[in-house]
């Protein structure tokens, strides 16, 4: 019977032993796990946030009431200074009165050097014999009419909390109002002391939830989203039914995401008025960290990787050996055993890849007979075409230089004595025997640059002041071997397109530096430049792959040999601007380097 089972088995198509498994081994235990966890994880998250964001908020009103209490403090001072009231109250007589009266009541002054949790003090008081110096000032009718100030006349020795702008700098801040009876009939006064927004803010700062300030007609006084300042709690899209809740914690959607909102009062002592503490947190930032089902969680999943290690090892065992006899027999192949036959029984895909791999075996066999034999004959014919090409590349030679050389030697015997015409001969002579030993398929670069600075002098000979060069190069990198005659090509077409039409005469510099693991040469001229047609033109002539009378030598010549040499990757890249001038840019490995 067991047998049976495992024939018809090995019948059924891998795909369906995956899709069985899967359903055995993975789905089921992860619907399980998956459901257990997510409703475990789903409470402990809320549990602990909410207990976090409670402890976060009571820590917060802790930290506002220390702040606010200096500003009652001194609030209950002031209200009772007598110099105060006296100053406030005087009558003067000249301004002189009234700045010196100023000068000897600095308290204010003092309160707000000594303490960083308030930012300002003022008293409103109705005396047109005072100067306004932003500490004692004639309330305007806008103050006089304002709900801040009406609301303050209510109330006698209660203080209110009101979120209001500040003259001085027109900025809006927490304030402490208190009216302050001063001496005399119907003599009063509004204390307005602004609370620190820097102490407020650095106090949310450090909370990780969204946290705000809020005072009774739900201006937001701070908030550890800066953007959020200043607005009202209509402004953030709060929902309209916890505008007036007390304490508590709530559920509403907050900016198109349910969340979970916990508000905490601070109602100050001695106050009509009292503020909120109010934090925000997203449902599903919850449902991320659910960090104390971590242990828990893990030895679930533990437990269900054991009970499906279990059944995959039970049902992979039936065709793993099957798998192995195939492996084994792939691993001799590799090692370049053709001669072997694989049998595995079963219609599944391992027995029909088992006949496809022995037939495999023996067209590979007989391919890499064909194949080795076509190999040897192509790289026999390939690497003597390759030279062939190469020396004809290496052989072509422009002459035409010589030619002017010798007939500028020609006009200088007739005009100058033998000295000068001795030194270009020699240089000619230099040059000639060079170009007999370009068949060497690599030269040093110090070479190569000495057949170029031999053509340049023979061309200062000739055309004197109007050709002028220098060389740029890398001490470093001369002993590099490279193919002959590829800088000084590149050279004489400078020389030539400088001087064409240039009447102020030729500048050429040859740069070799090094860059990375390459040298790169740089060949600039100062000539009239290319227009962009002849420069395309020119650019798709160096690509042709068929060669075309007139265009063997020169740039094509030196660019077919880099590529020839080093790969399709390198060879010559042109840049030129009409009026500008060319230049011409090459790479060459530095892997030829010898010390």
């Amino acid at each position: 019977m067991f047998q049976w089972f495992v024939m018809r088995l090995n019948d059924i198509k891998i795909r369906n032993k995956l899709l069985l498994a899967f359903l055995l081994i993975t789905l089921l235990p992860v619907l399980l796990v998956g459901g257990y966890l997510t409703i475990n994880m789903r409470a402990m998250a809320f549990e602990n946030a909410l207990e976090q964001a409670s402890t976060n908020v009571e820590r917060v009103r802790k930290r506002t009431e220390e702040v606010i209490g200096v500003s009652q403090d001194i609030a209950l001072r002031l209200s009772n200074d007598t110099r105060l009231k006296r100053l406030a109250i005087h009558q003067y007589e000249s301004v002189y009165d009234v700045v010196e009266a100023y000068r000897e009541y600095p308290d204010m002054q003092e309160y707000l050097r000594l303490y960083k949790e308030i930012s300002n003090i003022r008293l409103y008081i109705d005396n047109i014999t005072l100067l306004n110096n932003w500490e004692l000032i004639n309330p305007t009718p806008a103050i006089l009419g304002s709900e801040w100030y009406q609301r303050a006349q209510r109330y006698v020795s209660m203080i209110g909390w009101e979120y209001i702008e500040d003259e001085r700098d027109h900025r809006r801040y927490l304030s402490l109002v208190r009216k302050i009876e001063l001496e005399g009939l119907n003599n009063t006064g509004v204390l307005v002391i602004n609370v620190s927004s820097g102490q407020l803010n650095s106090i949310l700062a450090q909370e990780t939830f969204d946290t705000m300030i809020v005072d009774d007609q739900n201006n937001i006084v701070s908030a550890n989203r800066r953007e959020r300042t200043g607005k009202t709690l209509g402004d953030i899209s709060f929902d309209t039914q916890l505008l007036g809740q007390g304490s508590g914690s709530y559920e509403a959607v907050i900016d198109g995401e349910p969340s979970k909102i916990v508000i905490e009062e601070l109602n100050p002592s001695n106050s009509r008025n009292a503020l909120r503490i109010i934090s925000i947190f997203s449902i599903e930032s919850i449902v991320k960290e659910p960090n104390r089902i971590i242990g828990l969680a893990l030895t679930v999943i533990a437990v269900s990787v054991v009970l499906a290690f279990l059944l995959v090892y039970s049902f992979s065992s039936l065709f793993s050996r099957r798998l192995l006899r195939l492996s084994k027999h792939i691993n001799k192949v590799a090692t370049g055993d053709f001669d072997i036959t694989l049998q595995i029984d079963g219609k599944d895909e391992i027995g029909l890849l088992a006949r496809q791999f022995n037939s495999m075996v023996r067209s590979i066999n007989d391919l890499m007979v064909e194949v080795q034999q076509s190999n040897e004959q192509n790289s026999r014919l390939e690497q003597k075409q390759s030279d062939i090409r190469f020396k004809m590349l290496a052989s072509q030679i422009n002459p035409h230089f010589l030619f002017n050389a010798l007939e500028s030697i020609r006009m200088e015997a007739h005009m100058k004595g033998q000295v000068e015409i001795a030194r270009v001969v020699r240089l000619l002579g230099k040059m000639m025997r060079s170009s007999l030993e370009v068949g060497r398929s690599k030269i040093s670069l110090k070479e190569e640059l000495e057949m170029v600075r031999c053509y340049l002098d023979i061309q200062q000979f000739r055309y004197e002041e109007r050709l002028k060069y220098q060389f740029i190069v890398d001490p470093a990198i001369e002993t590099l071997y490279m193919p002959p005659l590829i800088v000084q090509p590149l050279v004489e077409n400078a020389v030539i397109h400088g001087l064409d039409n240039n009447m102020e005469g030729a500048f050429v510099t040859v740069g070799i530096l090094k860059v990375g693991d390459e040298a790169r040469f740089t060949i600039t001229d100062n000539g009239v430049g290319i227009t962009p047609e002849r420069l395309e033109h020119v650019r798709r002539t160096l690509e042709t792959q068929e060669e075309q009378e007139g265009e063997r030598i020169g740039l094509r010549n030196v660019h077919d040999r880099l590529k020839l040499s080093y790969g399709e990757e390198y060879g010559l890249t042109i840049t030129s601007r009409p009026g500008e001038g060319t230049v011409i840019l090459f790479c060459i490995p530095l892997e030829e380097m010898t010390l």
